[in-house]
């Protein structure tokens, strides 16, 4: 039986997570749940997998979440609430969890999953950013721990089940044997064949519309610009200890294959299913057991072909902006992320273009060059809240000149 903490239960990983949990009630257990603002999401999922802890941000929230308890199931006891962002990561770290979920979306989510890591337990990683903003210090607090590394993100787990060690979850500090490159598939989002003229109209809704995908809209707008490839870059090289230039990324518009293995001796490894994060999980949960997702099986007759192409970088100038960040070192990807959710967030709101996303990432790479490496966390959350800044002036800036 295994008991699992999950970091940011009312999102789309969250939800596909408790989906894949009910279907083995022999198998786990949900010790937490933490939420920041849909707090009639969480008192509903906490009563229905009867969760012993939930986290929330503030004492709002608590008040909103024991309010939708009441109007729910008065009469069932009351969970456990744990309030603030120094309870997230307690939690994360609490000893009466095995496995925890990391899937907060942004910067947000890296204290806790540091934190889970720090205590040893099997970290299921939907969070890019702990990879992209501390790589180095998260993959160091992995191996000093014993903890066991599991990478949700459907390319990263599609690889992972590729490696010939695949066998272990514990991170290796060299490229596995005979592996030459890795090859990351992305389906090119929903901009994929449109004008280039024409990006600079497309609205929000258009932007999170994914041809394939479920997703939240903070992911799905980086899908659209395919930053979200550049940060799987980032992450590909320090979950599999690879070089930047035997990493690459090929559009795969049917998203099908998930990712693919090139070995020394020509072979090349895919792993295949349908677009539903419900696989990774499932694989997560229950490795190194294969266990029933929910799945609906995939018929390659009925799909009729699989098409590759090379990503057009003036299309998608954000992939190759992510990987710049690589070889500038982890300040440089500290400040890609950052300025990526501040023009994403201005993106979601009106208050900027979609070919600003790219603009304003640029500009706070360029403010940001020479910056000191971080040794610690406290010098990488100084780092994202100066790029934040840089990211929110230009921002301004932007509009000003408009």
């Amino acid at each position: 039986m295994r008991h699992i903490t999950i970091l940011g239960a009312t999102g789309s990983i969250g939800l596909s997570t408790i989906d894949v949990i009910q279907r083995h009630p022999d198998r786990f257990r949900v010790h937490a749940l933490t939420a920041r603002s849909r707090m009639s999401e969480l008192a509903e999922l906490a009563r229905r997998v009867q969760a012993a802890v939930v986290v929330v941000p503030d004492d709002a929230a608590r008040q909103r979440f024991l309010t939708s308890w009441e109007a729910l199931q008065p009469a069932m006891e009351l969970p456990e609430i744990r309030v603030g962002a120094e309870a997230l990561s307690q939690t994360a770290a609490d000893s009466a969890c095995d496995t925890v979920m990391a899937a907060i979306v942004g910067a947000a989510g890296l204290p806790a999953a540091l934190a889970a890591a720090r205590a040893g337990k099997r970290v299921l990683l939907a969070n890019k950013e702990a990879l992209v903003a501390a790589g180095s210090l998260f993959m160091q607090a992995v191996r000093e721990a014993g903890a066991e590394l599991l990478p949700i993100d459907s390319e990263h787990n599609a690889i992972f089940q590729c490696l010939p060690h695949h066998a272990t979850a514990r991170p290796q500090e060299h490229p596995a044997p005979g592996v030459q490159r890795l090859l990351l598939t992305a389906s090119g989002g929903p901009f994929r064949t449109l004008p280039l003229a024409q990006l600079r109209d497309v609205t929000p809704e258009q932007a999170c519309s994914h041809p394939n995908w479920s997703m939240g809209r903070k992911i799905s707008v980086d899908s659209a610009t395919m930053l979200n490839k550049g940060l799987e870059v980032i992450e590909a090289h320090w979950l599999f200890a690879m070089p930047p230039e035997a990493i690459e990324v090929v559009i795969h518009p049917q998203s099908v294959v998930h990712s693919l293995v090139e070995y020394t001796d020509g072979s090349v490894l895919a792993q295949l299913g349908q677009p539903d994060m419900r696989t990774p999980i499932a694989y997560g949960l229950g490795f190194p057991d294969r266990i029933a997702a929910g799945v609906a099986p995939l018929s390659l007759a009925q799909i009729g072909r699989l098409d590759f192409e090379t990503p057009d970088l003036q299309r998608f100038p954000c992939l190759q902006l992510a990987t710049q960040a690589l070889h500038s070192g982890a300040a440089a990807c500290i400040a890609l992320n950052a300025a990526n959710e501040v023009a994403v967030a201005h993106f979601l709101t009106g208050d900027m273009a979609f070919p600003g996303i790219a603009r304003v990432i640029d500009s706070v790479l360029q403010r940001a060059a020479g910056q000191s490496e971080p040794r610690n966390l406290d010098d990488i959350l100084a780092l994202d809240a100066q790029a934040r800044r840089l990211a929110r002036l230009e921002v301004m800036q932007s509009r000003q000149t408009a």
